[in-house]
């Protein structure tokens, strides 16, 4: 392992033990998760970062169920569209009781969820079993409040301390002090009371008939300082967590297919965006990803809104409202803050509180503030909403000031990253780790470093704000955003293109020498627009040469490079955001084909994930006989970008844009892979209008149904 890579910089993610052979259960709402075995129990012994969190603790570390002290028999496990575990277990052979009991005589079915600050988990037993049955359940537990940047591989030199617990006859407290001063309290409550109950387990006797029943309902709630759940049955629960995911989807368009394995993928991928969304104090904001980024990140959430902007373009709204009212407005250098500058990473936590780690308020990313402007841009355009955008037009100045001056190091009228914090992040793009900026020698990129993808985003960012100061009647302003612009792109073409690749720079490193690799950053310069036309048919053959597409999909770093590691978190490794992307940039030149390929790739491989779930990334190995893709032992799932990426790779394809400020919808020269024979899109909304229209798949053609129309809107369709 090159040094650069060792864990002892940038906050590396312990890899521990493989997911391969440990599939997890996940749930999430709010600032609260879960994470499960398959199932759906919190062992001592398994992969890691097993348990209940909130707001960055794990307030839950073991949670156990047994019969008669044995580990009962799974039969089935999955996470259903309303965010609810189900798992589907039974009784093992119990010979050696003074009455045998058979496998599979004593089912026993568990659904849990997350609702206000509580987990909420009912128990049903049903005797299958032809004679009565008398059985002990147990439920062990405890709670080791460590910070999930403890849970990641952080080792702390002092801790806070536990409480002692504190039992009584249906519930037990379990608290820790933290060095923040904080107790934070894990409170489990038990329906009916249990016979025999300890800090650590509760045990019941369980009698039944034949074909009898049995319910247990456990409530796991957390409590930070005076702030206590109310208190709540898992019933109700139940009704308001679907009550709020039906309201969520009554906003969004929805999609159907004729293919019932790809309508498989679109529905977890929803579901999984609903889960990450949590509601703030300015609107929906989907958190990253479980289990290491729940929590607000500037970065993915602008690009999960923008993947769903076509759909749902509420969460759009959210965002920028959320990431406006945490802008940066003063120099903080332990931060990397700078007036202007978009917020990276916020966290809860003790670690983060106590400056442990410097993720409280953190603002190390070099394109969060440019994409910003860019998201402002596209929602205006999705939405017409003029008034908002008026609103917070001050936050886009601002921006685009810190864009002007503390984002261009050095003068010379590219963006560029250098981390002034001691213990942030080093390396500041989207491919945040710390090898991933490197020479064609394999050396690493000295700071600081101007990405090829962060000028395109420039370039967007100025022009989705000329189109927005135009809109509110600044036309100078507009004319003099238009004008940096072109500026900018010509002097990117001239210092960035690479004749001898082919293809865009990586970047230049902080002696303006360029870093000459072929990497997938180059197609975010399609999608952004910065790309000449002549360079842009360059860029997509070298992304879809044998050395970048793996077949599933496009890598991160071109076989051949010097540092090309397909296993790799970001030299070789597939991205499906990065993918999806990719694919607007290729849709934006006109090579729509080779959309279609990359939505039939990353199909291709959501048919091998568990429960259809596109995870954050996967490796980048090419295609073997009968086998999927191969796993990535530390990728989060779910990822918001990564679920997202099919609605924005779908949005390639079809060339759609929804112009609601000319009350139009646009298709463009669509296309469709052989995996989507019809294409059904319901619910579209344009203002107040709303649409129905079918895409149907020829073998040489693609025809387009209007199926309703509710109010003003027209279609346009190009071929």
């Amino acid at each position: 392992m090159h040094p650069s890579t060792q864990p002892h910089e940038d906050y590396y993610i312990l890899a521990t033990k493989t997911r391969a052979d440990e599939r997890s259960r996940v749930i999430k709402h709010g600032d609260s998760f879960g994470v499960f075995d398959h199932a759906g129990m919190i062992r001592q012994a398994g992969i890691g970062e097993l348990g209940l969190y909130h707001e960055g603790t794990r307030f839950l570390s073991v949670f156990e169920i047994g019969i008669e002290r044995r580990r009962p028999l799974l039969l089935n496990s999955t996470v259903l569209r309303d965010n609810i575990l189900s798992v589907d277990l039974a009784n093992p052979d119990l010979q050696d009781r003074p009455d045998p009991l058979d496998r599979d005589s004593i089912h026993l079915f568990v659904q849990s969820l997350l609702w206000d600050l509580a987990w909420q988990a009912r128990l049903e037993l049903h005797n299958y079993a032809i004679r009565p049955v008398e059985l002990e359940l147990s439920l062990l537990f405890d709670a080791d409040h460590a910070d999930i940047f403890e849970v990641r591989g952080i080792e702390r030199i002092r801790r806070g301390r536990r409480r002692d617990p504190v039992v009584h006859r249906d519930e037990v407290a379990l608290g820790y002090e933290g060095l923040d001063h904080v107790v934070r309290t894990t409170r489990l409550s038990f329906q009916p009371a249990p016979v025999t109950l300890l800090a650590n387990r509760a045990s019941y006797v369980i009698a039944l008939q034949p074909q009898q029943r049995a319910t247990i309902d456990v409530c796991v709630s957390f409590e930070i300082g005076d702030r206590t759940p109310s208190r709540t049955t898992f019933d109700l629960a139940q009704q308001r967590s679907v009550a709020e995911l039906d309201a969520r989807r009554t906003r969004a368009a929805t999609l159907h297919t004729t293919n019932a394995r790809f309508d498989d993928w679109i529905d977890r991928s929803t579901s999984d965006i609903e889960m990450m969304i949590s509601d703030t104090p300015y609107g929906p904001y989907p958190y990253a990803g479980v289990p290491w980024f729940s929590t607000p990140f500037g970065r993915d959430g602008i690009i999960t809104a923008y993947e769903r902007l076509w759909m749902q373009p509420a969460v759009g709204r959210g965002v920028l409202a959320f990431l406006a009212a945490t802008q940066a407005t003063e120099h903080d250098a332990e931060n990397d803050a700078e007036p202007g500058k978009i917020v990276h990473e916020m966290r809860g936590g003790e670690m983060a509180a106590l400056g442990e780690v410097p993720f409280g308020r953190y603002y190390g990313s070099i394109d969060a503030t440019p994409l910003f402007v860019v998201l402002a841009g596209a929602y205006y355009r999705r939405t017409a909403d003029l008034p908002f955008i008026a609103n917070i037009w001050p936050h886009i100045e601002r921006a685009l000031a810190w864009i002007d001056n503390d984002g261009d190091v050095d003068g010379d009228g590219f963006v560029e990253y250098a981390r002034r914090s001691s213990r942030g992040l080093s390396s500041q793009g989207w491919k945040d780790s710390v090898d991933s900026v490197s020479h064609h020698d394999g050396t690493l990129a000295a700071g600081p470093v101007a990405l090829c993808e962060v000028q395109g985003y420039v370039y967007a960012a100025r022009r989705a704000a000329a189109q927005l100061a135009h809109a509110l009647g600044f036309e100078h302003r507009a004319l003099e955003l238009e004008r940096r612009a072109e500026i900018l792109r010509d002097r990117f073409e001239r210092v960035f293109w690479s004749e001898e690749l082919a293809t865009y720079l990586l970047a230049l490193d902080g002696g303006n020498r360029p870093c000459a690799v072929r990497a997938s950053n180059a197609g975010h310069c399609l999608w952004s627009g910065i790309a000449s036309p002549e360079h842009a048919r360059a860029v997509a053959d070298m992304l879809f040469s044998d050395r970048m597409f793996s077949g599933w999909g496009i890598r991160t770093l071109a076989a051949g490079e010097q540092r090309y590691n397909p296993l790799s978190y970001h030299n070789g490794s597939v991205w499906p955001h990065d993918n999806a992307l990719i694919a607007m940039g290729l849709a934006r030149y006109g090579f729509k084909r080779e959309c279609a390929r990359l939505l039939g790739a990353l199909y291709d491989a959501s048919l091998h994930f568990d429960l259809r779930r596109m995870p954050e990334l996967f490796c980048g190995f090419r295609p073997r006989p009968h086998e999927g893709p191969t796993l990535y032992p530390v990728a989060c799932a779910p990822q918001a970008w990564a679920a997202g990426s099919v609605f924005l790779v779908l949005q390639a394809c079809l060339g759609l844009d929804v112009d609601a400020v000319h009350r139009q919808i646009v298709l463009d020269r669509p296309v469709l892979p052989p995996c989507v024979p019809r294409l059904s899109i319901c619910g579209l909304e344009v203002g107040d209008a709303r649409v129905d229209l079918i895409v149907d798949n020829h073998p040489d053609d693609i025809s387009v149904q209007l199926v309703r129309r509710d109010g003003d809107v027209s279609i346009v369709i190009t071929k």
